[in-house]
């Protein structure tokens, strides 16, 4: 074999680094190529490492400073920790709950006795239901908004379905509730509020969530969303919710357009027949108003002028008792002026023996006078 040496080469003897008889080896014969002596390199380099640690290799001064150096670094990592302007220091000591450290740099005792956590308080955390924005670091393209329909679709009180996106923004209140209380703070915020946006829509219908309750209906996911996690102490703060997309299923929206177009034709019918009624309904109050006011008048004009004529007679009839003869002729002259005023009359006289005697009509002159002036 070429690592042998050995003529008639085979026996157990022949391999191996160290040749026997010509010293030659795998790198050829000759004694210029001699395979390198592992041992003796060894052997050099604890020399040298001797010399190193015994200062023979690096001065005295220097070697110091770079011990006195690297101590400061490693104290410095193992004593001390910085807490920036949006975080909080949560100190732990073997792994319990001791303290909390306002930004600034601050003293510890080194792992494994004290831990520091630092949540950030002050960042606002964003959740999505429904959907996913869409973003290279989530895997589905670099535009539009993708559609989770197993978390958007939801049944409402009057037995409809609503396709609804919304958005959750909340922050740390409580570091120390925040760590220790709930293990997965970003499914959890976003399990709840899934489950509370189900239940104020189970409890609502369609139409005002589609229209001018959504307002009202943020308000009350939002109160039943930090109502819940309060109930789990999870030390968060729910900012806002705001619904994203309120829609009818795709699948149906056109016949719910036709059913909400029927539904907006009817309410429109029902309030002209409202209008109307609002206006006919007081007209005819009034003139039946009119009709029994004017009707009270009437009786009570009447009686009162049968009272009046009543209280009349009885007081003529007073004065008859008292002179009967003078009461008959002065009835009758009433009688005859009011009969006799407003006719013609001629006077005939039987006794002047020519029937009829003409008079001077001075009323008809006195009419006739202001024309003639004019004239």
């Amino acid at each position: 074999m070429p690592w042998s040496n050995q003529s008639g080469g085979g026996s157990g003897n022949g391999g191996g680094w160290k040749g026997g008889g010509g010293g030659g080896g795998p790198w050829g014969q000759g004694p210029g190529n001699q395979p390198p002596d592992l041992e003796e390199m060894l052997k050099r380099s604890q020399d040298r490492m001797k010399q190193v640690m015994h200062g023979g290799g690096v001065p005295g001064p220097l070697a110091f400073l770079a011990a006195v150096a690297a101590a400061a670094v490693v104290g410095w990592y193992a004593f001390f920790f910085r807490v920036d302007p949006d975080e909080l220091g949560v100190v732990m000591r073997f792994g319990e709950y001791v303290r909390q450290e306002p930004p600034g740099l601050h003293f510890r005792w080194p792992y494994p006795v004290e831990e520091v956590v630092k949540p950030k308080v002050t960042r606002q955390n964003i959740i999505e239901v429904g959907m996913r924005s869409a973003s290279i670091d989530r895997g589905f393209g670099g535009g539009g908004i993708q559609d989770v329909k197993e978390e958007s679709l939801m049944l409402t009180g009057d037995e409809n379905t609503v396709d609804i996106d919304f958005v959750v923004y909340w922050r740390i209140k409580n570091a120390e509730q925040y760590l220790f209380n709930i293990a997965n703070p970003d499914n959890t915020v976003k399990e709840v509020a899934e489950s509370a946006m189900r239940e104020v829509v189970g409890q609502s219908d369609i139409q005002p969530i589609l229209t001018q309750a959504r307002q009202k209906t943020e308000q009350a996911v939002l109160t039943l969303i930090q109502q819940t996690l309060d109930s789990y102490q999870a030390g968060i703060q729910i900012d806002q919710v705001t619904l994203q997309k309120v829609d009818p299923p795709g699948d149906v929206i056109d016949a719910f357009r036709d059913v909400q177009a029927a539904r907006a034709d009817k309410e429109r019918l029902q309030n002209e027949a409202f209008a109307y009624a609002n206006k006919v309904v007081p007209e005819a109050r009034g003139e039946a108003e009119r009709i029994l006011q004017a009707a009270e008048g009437f009786k009570q004009g009447t009686v009162a002028e049968a009272q009046g004529q009543t209280a009349r007679f009885l007081k003529v009839f007073d004065e008859y008792k008292k002179a009967p003869e003078v009461t008959r002729k002065r009835i009758f002259l009433e009688t005859m002026e009011r009969v006799m005023g407003g006719t013609d009359k001629v006077i005939i006289d039987s006794k002047s023996g020519q029937g009829v005697v003409p008079y001077l009509p001075l009323d008809q002159l006195q009419r006739r006078q202001p024309t003639e002036g004019g004239n």
